[in-house]
């Protein structure tokens, strides 16, 4: 790759050391000048390198920004450069958390200083993907009730400094951000839409933003075949709730800052969304996770505990693993056959996913749903797969689900972005396989290595639940078991076998409907991330999503 023209050149001082900076199209870096290594008797300078894209604010340093200085020398080497300007720009640390860091350099004029801000603000203006208003749901009573002591003391501050302007709006109840998008807010004014809050206030933004992309174009998304328009907003998550599972899978962290810095520097991430229906009633939009039998029968029984706060989780985790129950009915899948991944390929979903850049056409989709309802109309079920059968748990994972409990999640191999999900099922087995299985979320054992265990990549998928009717020979074979939901029984042999349904939960919220249709919309939204990064890509070098380049190499 040919080397960039430097647009400036400059030797400026730094913590009181010579150094040279150059900035080109899309890096600033400096390193200690030959002179100043000469003086201190110092080897090898250090360089040091900040993407452009990755800087937040460039402004002039204000003197009461100086600290005093004690030193003689330091003294008149600062009076031969009193002008200073300020670089703040994203600093990785660890566990793919980010900050915002300052750097700044001293010039001896004020022509010098106010070119170099005025070129590098410059270069930042052109990055046209960076947001300048912003709409900010906050949801104070999720989590810890700390959504929006985290926005006014750790977000707004770096949103300020980007020069980010944010109208902020505290839900004040249960799905106030999804009507207020769906009815009221004026969506061309704002460049994105940020939520301050668990998984539950994201899926209300999602709902309100895709719904109200869908009204504004016409389409009828109670048709479960309906092709439903991407939204054009991005959107942002601030995590502040009990579980922030979607935040950790696009991020790499739970951490308010670095979220923060991923909305000013302008991410962008695209991610599939499946939407659920009920014959011809749309249900809800899931990213994460639906689950019937174990999970659906967690979260119901965790509902009723909600004054423990997330501890709720893990005793509701405990009684629905003892209660063991287990569900019959019919799975109905269309395979994602021309998909370049497989479930248990172990590629994981990263930042540049080459999976998800492969995604398929809108013309190649749009042509499969129409062979699709030309397959319906007569009659025809080629292409896809049922099983019939007793299922302790049914999961669909649209994305790993990785969260820090679990660090690969419940499909380590799922992909955000390429028109698939994850169907994996758990037929009826011992509760100790079972555990065995569960086991496996929280190490690197294959969790699909199990004989009781299937897993599918799937566009489309049917789930009808036995209808309830009298038992066969067949059934009173088998085990008793108890009713879904019921207390633990002190003599198991007393509880009596029932035919209940379980039930779906959809990103945390329970379904009212068993019998659902789940279909996969290939990228609908797009989020202010970029997929979690290698670590090869925590050095600095990338290669998208804001057009980043190698640095050059010092020729000294």
């Amino acid at each position: 790759m040919d080397k960039q023209a430097k647009l400036l050149s400059s030797k400026l001082l730094q913590k009181h050391r010579l150094v040279e900076v150059v900035l080109n199209r899309s890096v600033l870096a400096w390193e200690e000048a030959e002179e100043g290594r000469k003086r201190s008797n110092s080897g090898a300078a250090h360089s040091h390198t900040v993407q452009v894209c990755e800087i937040v604010a460039v402004r002039k340093t204000e003197d009461e920004d100086d600290a005093q200085k004690t030193r003689k020398s330091r003294k008149e080497a600062d009076q031969l450069h009193p002008y200073a300007f300020t670089v703040s720009y994203v600093r990785r640390t660890r566990q793919h958390q980010w900050r915002c860091a300052d750097v700044t350099f001293h010039c001896p004029s004020q022509e010098l200083c106010e070119q170099w801000i005025r070129v590098t603000n410059e270069q930042l203006s052109l990055l046209t993907d960076r947001p300048k208003s912003l709409l900010v749901y906050i949801n104070p009573y999720g989590g810890k009730r700390r959504g929006k002591r985290i926005y006014e003391q750790k977000v707004a501050p770096v949103f300020r400094r980007a020069g980010i302007s944010a109208d902020v709006i505290v839900t004040e109840r249960a799905n106030h951000a999804r009507d207020h998008l769906k009815t009221e807010a004026n969506l061309d004014k704002y460049d994105g839409v940020v939520c301050v809050g668990g998984d539950g206030m994201f899926s209300e933004i999602l709902h309100g933003l895709a719904s109200r992309t869908q009204t504004d174009h016409g389409v009828d998304q109670n048709q479960p075949d309906a092709e439903l328009v991407p939204c054009s907003l991005r959107i942002g998550i601030i995590p502040a709730g009990s579980t922030d599972c979607i935040c950790f899978a696009t991020v790499g962290t739970n951490d308010p800052v670095t979220s923060a810095l991923h909305i000013i520097v302008g991410d962008s991430q695209p991610m599939d969304v499946c939407s659920v229906h009920h014959n011809d009633s749309f249900l809800r939009f899931s990213v994460s996770l639906l689950g019937y039998g174990f999970y659906g029968d967690l979260l119901t029984d965790s509902e009723r505990k909600r004054w423990l706060g997330p501890a709720r989780y893990d005793l509701s985790g405990v009684k629905t693993f003892l209660s063991h129950n287990y569900y019959e009915g019919t799975v109905s899948f269309l395979p994602a056959e021309d998909n370049l991944g497989s479930p248990r390929d172990k590629l994981q979903c990263r930042s540049g996913c080459r999976i998800c850049q492969h995604k398929p056409s809108s013309n190649d989709q749009h042509g499969e749903m129409s062979d699709e309802k030309e397959k319906s109309a007569k009659g025809c079920s080629s292409g896809w797969t049922t099983i019939h059968g007793k299922f302790i748990a049914i999961n669909a994972a649209s994305m790993s689900c990785a969260c820090p409990r679990s660090p690969k999640g419940l499909s380590p191999s799922a992909h955000l972005a390429d028109g698939t999900t994850d169907l994996i099922l758990v037929r009826k087995c011992s509760r100790l396989d079972f555990f065995k299985h569960l086991l496996r979320h929280t190490n690197k054992d294959d969790q699909f290595d199990h004989s009781f265990v299937e897993v599918h990549r799937v566009r489309k998928f049917r789930f009808q639940p036995r209808h309830h009717e009298l038992l066969s020979l067949e059934d009173l074979s088998e085990p008793v078991q108890k009713k879904a939901f019921s207390p633990i029984c002190s003599a198991q042999t007393t509880c009596s076998y029932s035919a209940a349904h379980s039930s779906w939960t959809c990103d945390g919220e329970i379904l009212p409907h068993a019998a659902i249709q789940v279909s996969v919309q290939c990228q609908l939204i797009r989020l202010f991330a970029r997929g979690i990064e290698e670590q090869q890509q925590q050095q600095f070098v990338f290669e998208d999503p804001c057009t980043l380049w190698p640095l050059e190499q010092s020729t000294n």
